[in-house]
């Protein structure tokens, strides 16, 4: 019912930036919540930012003042703007989506994305 497609991943060097996107479609009236999610090999599974479709944001601490969620609804877009980039946010990062509830921050989402390969180098 809501299909998800991420872009944007790549690599680069510590410091610097990426914009991660994800293109909703399907039932985007009832998808009350996007976020971005995260996990590199031998991790859980990160919450990384969600952003309701009120508008409401929210962060894991590992990416407060460096990362931004946003979203444009005539696109159907929301994206992840990642500024000032660490080894240590390297990770497959995967966009989702949850329906008829606005509790965002949870891992609860039940769409998902293929994932796209974030890699961030010394």
């Amino acid at each position: 019912q809501v299909q998800l497609v991420e872009s944007g991943g790549g690599s680069v060097q510590a410091g610097g930036s990426l914009r991660l996107s994800c293109a909703v479609s399907g039932y985007t009236y009832s998808t009350y919540c996007m976020g971005w999610f995260r996990q590199a090999p031998g991790k859980e599974r990160e919450g990384v930012a969600s952003i309701s479709s009120t508008g409401r944001t929210t962060y894991a601490d590992s990416v407060k003042g460096r990362f931004t969620i946003s979203k444009d609804n005539d696109k159907n877009m929301f994206t992840l703007q990642m500024n000032s980039l660490k080894p240590e946010d390297t990770a497959m990062y995967y966009c989702a989506a949850r329906r008829w509830s606005y509790v965002c921050e949870t891992n609860e989402y039940g769409y998902w994305g293929q994932g796209t390969q974030v890699t961030v180098s010394s």
